[in-house]
């Protein structure tokens, strides 16, 4: 009865009977040579691509191959111009590899056995695959594309372009997840940003180079002590007030700064200013109409002498006040900015 070889390694299987020679074919010398091939299944080995082609790598029957060794290197004597696919033959070996990809030209190689799936590594990295041999339906497999790493796994280095954690897909970059080194928060400090949906850019709002004093698109914080240092100025929002039914109600929590012109006799009053203990501002400027109007001001209002004034009267005259408080609006103190400033 002949031998047959096992679909793995190739070893040869010593059929009944044989073996009775002498050597190289007695029974102890072909054991001896699968025993090497085991062996040397265990180490390293190398394949070379010739040509910039596709080829199939054989594993030989009895005898000793790279194709047979745990760990696979496959280089190249010439540049790959494309992606080459490596077919393992027989069709019906399965076996497990780690397969490197040193070839040259920078180009993938893809290693496939049948019909079925196959793998490819890209250049100068390493792949474990395993062929099922399955026959003329053969695949290739990557043996860690569902690793499990749950427990403690220490790395010194980690790529990956498929990165998981909890079921959601890592998007971010390498430079962008070493911004976090250093970060000294607590889970529960950074569990505040549990639903945050501010952009990039609407975060990058808080990136401040000195704090307390101010920066273009950026957001206003105040130093150590409290202070706030404006860089360029600072501007107020204005707005323009009209009457109705004889009254004016100036909202200090829209504007500090208000204009109206005079249609009618006209009473004005305030809303809305900080609470009692913090100050509230406004300027109020008026434009007289051309029938000479009079403004009523609301009682909470205090003039100098308890005197409130008088307006000009001429068509288009200015008059500008001030008004001030910090007991929440129970009392405002005015002032006259100036007058008759057509």
């Amino acid at each position: 009865m002949a031998s047959t070889y096992t679909n793995d390694l190739r070893l040869e299987l010593i059929a009944v009977g044989e073996g009775a020679g002498s050597a190289p074919n007695d029974w102890g010398s072909k054991t001896n040579v699968n025993l090497t091939q085991i062996a040397s299944a265990f180490g390293p080995g190398t394949e070379n691509l010739s040509s910039d082609a596709d080829v199939t790598l054989t594993l030989t029957d009895g005898t000793a191959d790279a194709m047979k060794a745990l760990y696979l290197k496959v280089t190249s004597g010439v540049n790959l111009t494309a992606p080459r696919v490596i077919t393992i033959a027989p069709n019906t070996i399965a076996k497990l590899w780690f397969i490197e990809n040193a070839t040259a030209g920078g180009q993938s190689i893809v290693i496939s056995q049948g019909s079925g799936g196959n793998v490819t590594v890209t250049n100068s990295s390493v792949k474990v695959v395993y062929s099922d041999g399955a026959g003329s339906g053969a695949a290739v497999v990557d043996a860690l594309v569902d690793l499990d790493l749950s427990g403690t796994t220490t790395a010194d280095t980690l790529s990956t372009t498929n990165f998981t954690l909890g079921g959601t897909a890592v998007s971010s970059t390498g430079a962008e997840l070493n911004i976090l080194d250093g970060v000294t928060s607590t889970t529960s400090e950074l569990n505040i940003l549990d639903g945050v949906t501010a952009t990039t850019a609407e975060l990058n709002y808080l990136d401040i180079a000195t704090l307390g004093l101010t920066a273009a698109s950026k957001s206003v914080t105040a130093d150590a002590n409290g202070v706030v240092t404006l860089d360029n100025g600072f501007s107020e929002e204005y707005s323009a007030v009209t009457s109705s039914s004889a009254a004016v109600s100036l909202n200090l929590q829209t504007a500090n700064n208000f204009s109206h012109d005079l249609t009618e006799n006209t009473t004005i009053s305030f809303t809305n200013p900080a609470a009692s203990g913090k100050a509230s501002f406004a300027t109020l400027k008026i434009i007289q109409g051309s029938t000479a109007r009079t403004i009523t001001w609301n009682s909470s209002i205090k003039w100098a002498a308890d005197t409130a004034p008088t307006l000009s009267t001429a068509n288009d005259a200015v008059d500008i006040f001030t008004f001030y408080t910090i007991d929440g609006g129970t009392n405002y103190y005015g002032i006259v900015a100036g007058q008759v400033m057509s």
